[in-house]
C-alpha cells in the first residue's frame, strides 16, 4: 500500500461516535501488509536438565528430579542483598542437602555438586522471601479507611501496541476477555516517548519535566526517590508493594536517569536481575537452566500473593527483552501468562484484585513502526482492566463508568487517578469547567474530551486526521530542514565529539490542519445527542507537519512533529517531539555518560 492509501483507509475505517471529539482509527490486526514484519519464532527451548532448585513461597529445596538424575547432592546457598542502586553484595555461605530451606533474602545464590565428582549446578535464584518487618506493618493495618479495599496487579510487556497483544498474546487475549470479562480501553493513547513518558504519569501523575531533575549529567539532578510514587501511597494505606523490570542495564529509572538512592518497595527486583544476568551467556538465550526468564518473574509474582495471602498488595511487573526489538518473540509468553492467570484465578486471588494487563507504547524499533500503520499503533498500546465477579453489584455507578470509558479518549495519568480513587474517592463536581489532565476511570470521561484537554500533544495524538503531503513540497522541505539544524544545536557543546548530521531523505510526510469535528464541535443539538452543534467561524491556521526523514552520517530515521506558522513564516520544533525509531546501538557511547538524554541525535566521531 502507497502512504496515502494506507492513511485513507486509517481515517475511514473508524469505530466512529459523531458526537464524540476522538474517534482512534480501527485498525486491522491482521492485515497483510503488517503481517509481513512478524514470523514464526517455534518455541522457547532451555536445558533439558532441569534446574536442581526448587523455589515457592520464600523457600527453597533440592528437586527430587534432580537427586533422581545426579544422586547425591550437596549445595551451598548464599543470600543476595542490595548495596546499591547498582551494586549488590552477597552473605555468607551455607551448606545444606535435605531440608526445605527459608529463603534469607529475595535473591540467593546457590552451587551444588553430585557426589566428589559428579556434575555442577550453578544459579540464581529468586523468590518473596518472608520479611518480619513488612509483615508486622500489613498486618497492623486497618483496612475500613479504603474505598475499594482491592490487590492491584499490573503486568506489562514493553513496546506491545493493542493490534500486537492480539498478534502475540491469543490464548492471554481469549482467557482475560471471554472467562475473566476483561475489559480492553480501546481510546488509550501515549503521550509522550518511550517508557518513562509512559509509566512516570501512572505511577507519579506528572511528567519527567514536571518532576525534580534526575537526568544523568544534568545541574542539580537528584535520585528518584522523592517523587511521589503512587506505590508509597499504597504502603501507607497497608499494602505490601512489589515492583520489577527485566533488562536492568536499561532500567527505566537508571539508563538516562540516576535511580533509587534507598530501595523503593518492600520486594524489589533489580537484585536479582544485576546478579543473574552475568550467567546469561552460559545459557540458552532467554533461559537461566531449564527456566524460562519470563515465567521466573511470573513466578515471582505468584510468590506475592503466597506470601501475602490475606493482606493487601501493589505489584507491578513489566517484561522488556521479548518485545523491546521484536514483537514476534513476544509469542513465548503466551502459555506462560495463560498459566499465571488460570493460577491465580483457580487459586481465588483474583476474587479481591484488580488485574491490569498493559504495555507502556507500541513498537518504537521494530521495522514496522515505519509503516503508516505502526506509526498510529506506536501511538496505542494495550491496556486493560479485569475486576472481581461482585465487584459490578457493590461499585455499580463506577463499574458503568468504566465499562463506558472503555471508549473514550484515557491516557497513563487516568490510570493514576484511577489508583488514587481506589484509595480515596472524592465526588466533587469541579468548579473549573477546564477538564482536569488525568480522569479516574470511576467517574464519567466525557465526549467532548480531546488531546488537548488530556494533555496529549498533537505528535502524539491518534485521533487526528494527517493528509499526505509531497517530500518536494517547498515547505516540507524547509520544515525538514529545521529539523536537523534543531538536532546539531542540541549536540552544538559536544561537536568534538559528535558529528554535525545533515538532511539526507525525506522518506515520508504529512500535513495537518485543525481537525474540523474537534475545531467546530460545539456540543450536541438535540437531546438525543445524534445531530452536533457546530461553529461556522473560522478555525486555528497553524499547520502541524509530521515528516520522517533521515541524517546522515549515522544514517538516523527520526520522526518529529513541527509547527508552521504561516503568518510569520516560523517553524517551531520540541524535543519532546522528536523520536528516533532505528537503533543507534554504540554510535552514541560517546557521550553516554556525559549525555545520555542525546544518544538518539549523536554519532560519534
Amino acid at each position: 500500500m502507497y502512504a496515502n492509501e494506507v492513511i485513507n483507509s486509517l481515517l475511514r475505517n473508524q469505530t466512529f461516535s459523531r458526537d464524540q471529539v476522538c474517534n482512534h482509527p480501527y485498525l486491522d490486526p491482521f492485515e497483510p501488509s503488517i503481517m509481513k514484519f512478524y514470523r514464526d519464532v517455534g518455541s522457547l527451548r532451555c536445558s533439558e536438565d532441569g534446574n536442581w532448585i526448587k523455589v515457592n513461597n520464600g523457600t527453597f529445596w533440592i528437586d527430587k528430579e534432580a537427586r533422581l538424575r545426579h544422586g547425591k547432592i550437596s549445595c551451598q546457598y548464599a543470600p543476595i542483598y542490595r548495596k546499591d542502586e547498582d551494586h549488590f553484595r552477597v552473605g555468607d555461605k551455607k551448606s545444606f542437602d535435605n531440608e526445605v530451606i527459608s529463603a534469607p533474602a529475595d535473591v540467593i545464590q546457590v552451587s551444588c555438586q553430585s557426589g566428589l565428582f559428579g556434575a555442577k549446578y550453578s544459579n540464581v535464584h529468586t523468590t518473596v522471601a518472608y520479611n518480619r518487618e513488612v509483615h508486622e506493618r500489613v498486618n497492623k493495618a486497618s483496612y475500613d479507611q479504603l474505598y475499594m479495599p482491592l490487590n492491584v496487579l499490573m503486568f506489562g510487556f514493553d513496546s506491545v501496541s493493542r493490534n500486537t497483544w492480539l498478534r502475540t498474546l491469543p490464548k492471554t487475549h481469549k482467557y482475560f476477555t471471554e472467562h475473566l470479562k476483561g475489559i480492553v480501553l480501546k481510546g488509550y493513547n501515549i503521550v509522550g516517548d518511550g517508557t518513562p513518558q509512559a509509566l512516570l504519569p501512572i505511577l507519579t501523575g506528572q511528567t519527567e519535566i514536571e518532576l525534580p531533575e534526575a537526568r544523568r549529567g544534568k545541574p542539580d539532578a537528584k535520585v528518584v526517590d522523592g517523587h511521589p510514587w503512587i506505590w508509597n501511597d499504597f504502603k501507607k494505606s497497608g499494602y505490601m508493594t512489589q515492583w520489577g523490570e527485566d533488562m536492568c542495564w536499561i532500567g527505566t529509572f537508571n539508563l538516562r536517569m540516576l535511580g533509587f538512592d534507598k530501595q523503593p518497595v518492600d520486594h524489589f527486583w533489580r537484585p536479582y536481575c544485576q546478579a543473574s544476568e552475568g550467567l546469561h551467556k552460559y545459557n540458552k538465550p532467554f533461559c537461566l537452566g531449564s527456566e524460562r526468564r519470563h515465567k521466573v518473574m511470573m513466578e515471582w509474582v505468584k510468590d506475592g500473593f503466597q506470601m501475602y495471602q490475606n493482606r493487601l498488595k501493589f505489584i507491578f511487573a513489566f517484561h522488556s527483552e521479548y518485545s523491546h526489538e521484536d514483537s514476534s518473540t513476544l509469542s513465548w509468553a503466551d502459555d506462560d501468562l495463560l498459566g499465571m492467570l488460570k493460577y491465580l484465578e483457580e487459586n481465588n486471588y483474583l476474587n479481591n484484585t484488580m488485574l491490569i494487563l498493559m504495555s507502556d507504547h507500541g513498537a518504537r524499533f521494530h521495522a514496522v513502526r515505519e509503516s503508516m500503520q505502526g506509526k498510529y499503533e506506536e501511538r496505542m498500546p494495550y491496556f486493560s482492566f479485569r475486576f472481581p465477579t461482585w465487584f459490578k453489584k457493590k461499585y455499580p455507578s463506577e463499574f458503568k463508568a468504566f465499562k463506558n470509558n472503555a471508549n473514550r479518549l484515557t491516557t497513563p495519568f487516568d490510570i493514576h487517578e484511577t489508583f488514587r480513587d481506589m484509595m480515596k474517592f472524592e465526588n466533587k463536581p469541579s468548579e473549573n469547567e477546564k477538564l482536569p489532565r488525568g480522569m479516574s476511570l470511576f467517574k464519567p470521561i466525557p465526549k467532548h474530551r480531546s488531546c488537548t484537554d488530556a494533555d496529549i500533544s498533537p505528535h502524539w495524538c491518534a485521533c487526528l486526521g494527517w493528509n499526505v503531503v509531497s517530500a518536494t513540497d517547498p515547505i516540507t522541505k524547509r520544515a525538514a530542514a529545521s529539523i536537523v539544524d534543531f538536532m546539531n544545536s542540541l549536540t552544538e557543546k559536544f561537536r568534538s565529539k559528535c558529528h554535525s548530521l545533515s538532511l539526507k531523505l525525506i522518506k515520508s510526510a504529512m500535513v495537518m490542519q485543525s481537525n474540523p469535528y474537534i475545531a467546530r464541535f460545539l456540543g450536541s443539538a438535540d437531546v438525543d445527542g445524534r445531530v452536533p452543534k457546530e461553529s461556522k467561524g473560522a478555525v486555528d491556521k497553524s499547520a502541524l507537519y509530521q515528516i520522517t526523514l533521515q541524517t546522515t552520517p549515522g544514517e538516523g530515521v527520526f520522526e518529529t512533529t513541527v509547527k508552521h506558522f504561516a503568518s510569520v513564516d516560523k517553524f517551531v520544533i520540541s524535543e519532546r517531539e522528536i523520536s528516533r525509531i532505528n537503533k543507534y546501538g554504540s554510535a552514541a557511547n560517546c557521550v553516554y555518560n556525559d549525555a545520555p538524554h542525546l544518544r538518539q541525535y549523536c554519532y560519534c566521531k
